[in-house]
C-alpha cells in the first residue's frame, strides 16, 4: 500500500471532548492497530508513522490516533500527557473497539502501557519506541529533553534544528523540508500553549513535586500489572531517552522482548526503518 496519502486516510471522529483526528489505512475487517505519536515541536501521528503505514496496512486496520494538544485534533486545555489516556479511551470507544495491538513512540509508549495498565483487557499486544521507563544511569532529564524545553520556552529555528538533530543519528535525515514542515505546527499558538504547559522548565519542575507529593504511584512502578506481551524496541544512541531507561520495564513487564537498533537514535521507526517494521511486524503477527 504505497499510494496512501495524508488526504486519503485522514477521518474524525466526535467525542464529547471534541474532534479526535486519525489516519486510517488497511481492511476494514483486519485487527485493529492503534498508532500513538510521541510529543515535541511539530508532532503529529502522520509524521512519526506516515512511511511505516503502508508495511502494517498489509496486516492490520491501522489506526494513527491524533493525540489532543499537538494541533491536529481539537485542543485540549489539559496538559497533554492527562488529556492522552482519556482521548484514546474515548476514540476506542468511539469506534466500538473492545480490543486492540498497541504501538507507541516515547510519550506515545508510555500511553499504550498505561492503557495496558489500566484496561488490561483492551490490548493484546504492546509495541514501545523508546521513552518508556526511567533514568537509571544516565542524567535526567536527557539531552533531547533539555533542548526540547528551551525550544519551548524560547521558540527560534535554531533551538528546532538543534531539537530534532539529538533526535537521530543520522543528522541528514533533518532536511530543511521537515525543518519548514515542523516549525509552522510548533509555532502555532494553541500548539504552543499546549507545549509551554508539558515542557516549559517550570511545566517539568511542578510536575515533579507533583509526582514527589502524590499518593499515587508512578506508572513504571505499575509495569508488572501489564498482562500485554510486549516489544520493547529502542535505538542504540538514543540522546532523548537513554537506553538505561529499559531496565526497569524489561526487568519487571511480565512477557516482555527488548530489541536494540544500532545507529539509530530515537526515531526507530523512522531511522532504522525497514529492521525496526520487521521485528515488529514478526511480533506483532506471531501465533499466541
Amino acid at each position: 500500500m504505497s499510494d496512501l496519502s495524508y488526504d486519503d486516510t485522514l477521518r474524525e471522529l466526535a467525542t464529547d471532548s471534541g474532534v479526535l483526528r486519525y489516519h486510517e489505512a488497511g481492511p476494514a475487517d483486519a485487527p485493529p492497530l492503534l498508532m500513538l505519536h510521541g510529543s515535541g515541536p511539530g508532532v503529529s501521528g502522520w509524521r512519526n508513522f506516515a512511511g511505516n503505514l503502508g508495511v502494517f496496512a498489509e496486516h492490520f486496520r491501522c489506526l494513527v490516533l491524533e493525540l489532543p494538544g499537538f494541533g491536529v485534533s481539537d485542543p485540549t486545555d489539559q496538559h497533554p500527557m492527562v488529556a492522552a489516556l482519556p482521548a484514546v479511551v474515548r476514540f476506542l470507544d468511539g469506534l466500538g473497539l473492545d480490543q486492540v495491538d498497541v504501538i507507541g513512540n516515547s510519550m506515545g509508549g508510555i500511553v499504550g502501557t498505561r492503557l495496558a495498565i489500566a484496561q488490561p483487557d483492551r490490548v493484546r499486544r504492546l509495541v514501545t519506541v523508546g521513552g518508556m521507563g526511567r533514568n537509571i544511569f544516565s542524567p535526567a532529564p536527557g539531552e533531547g529533553i533539555n533542548l526540547l524545553m528551551e525550544f519551548t520556552e524560547n521558540p527560534s529555528r535554531e533551538r528546532l534544528v538543534e531539537w530534532l538533530s539529538s533526535m537521530v543519528f543520522d543528522r541528514s535525515l533533518v532536511t530543511e523540508e521537515m525543518i519548514e514542515d515542523r516549525w509552522a505546527q510548533a509555532t502555532d499558538p494553541e500548539t504552543l500553549k499546549a507545549a509551554r504547559r508539558m515542557y516549559s522548565r517550570a511545566a517539568v519542575e511542578a510536575m515533579g513535586k507533583a509526582a514527589a507529593a502524590s499518593d499515587e504511584p508512578p506508572y513504571w512502578a505499575m509495569l508488572h500489572k501489564v498482562r500485554a506481551r510486549t516489544l520493547i524496541t529502542w535505538g542504540r544512541d538514543d540522546r532523548v531517552s537513554p537506553l538505561d531507561m529499559a531496565l526497569v520495564p524489561m526487568r519487571t513487564i511480565p512477557d516482555v522482548e527488548l530489541h536494540v537498533l544500532p545507529n539509530c537514535g530515537h526515531w526507530a521507526m523512522i531511522e532504522q526503518k525497514s529492521a525496526w517494521e520487521a521485528v515488529v511486524l514478526a511480533f506483532l503477527t506471531r501465533n499466541d
